[in-house]
């Protein structure tokens, strides 16, 4: 069931974000809802292992969809994020909102660089400190506020998907 889920949520997450957390910018920064909610997913201990690899690919490929930057950015970045959050999860399971914050902060980071880094492949000028000031560390505070409401919608998410087996 997990698996089949990804789609609409996704789908419904892409949406939301192109549409409204798109509109609120700090300085040149914008929150990454899709990134977010790939973040809590992967931290849930009720979530299979197997579906945090198929929802990094469905998120992946549904921003790289929507996104004007070339189609393996937005997948690569969220596998590899999937790869940071499952280690922080066993190292900081006892405290999974840390890791949540913390998962946020480096997956923001690690997704604005790899975007940098193409653009500038692909012969974008853009100055390296005015790309940290303006875009990345207020894309950073954006997704950080956005971190509990997602973070609390997606606990619940898999609490329905995966519920607890009570003992007789």
């Amino acid at each position: 069931m997990g698996y089949l889920l990804a789609f609409p949520v996704f789908i419904v997450l892409t949406m939301a974000q192109i549409g409204i957390v798109s509109q609120f910018h700090l300085l040149h920064g914008t929150g990454d809802l899709v990134m977010i909610a790939l973040v809590a997913w992967v931290l849930q201990e009720r979530g299979r292992d197997a579906s945090a690899w198929i929802w990094a690919v469905v998120a992946g490929l549904l921003v790289s969809f929507v996104s004007a930057t070339p189609m393996f950015v937005p997948l690569i970045g969220y596998l590899v994020l999937t790869v940071i959050v499952r280690i922080l999860r066993r190292h900081v399971w006892q405290t999974p909102l840390l890791a949540m914050f913390l998962a946020t902060m480096l997956g923001t980071i690690l997704i604005q660089f790899m975007y940098f880094m193409v653009l500038q492949l692909t012969g974008t000028p853009l100055p390296w400190q005015e790309s940290l000031s303006l875009v990345m560390l207020p894309s950073v505070l954006l997704n950080l506020i956005l971190v509990l409401p997602v973070y609390v919608v997606m606990t619940d998410l898999a609490h329905l998907v995966y519920p607890l087996e009570e003992e007789a």
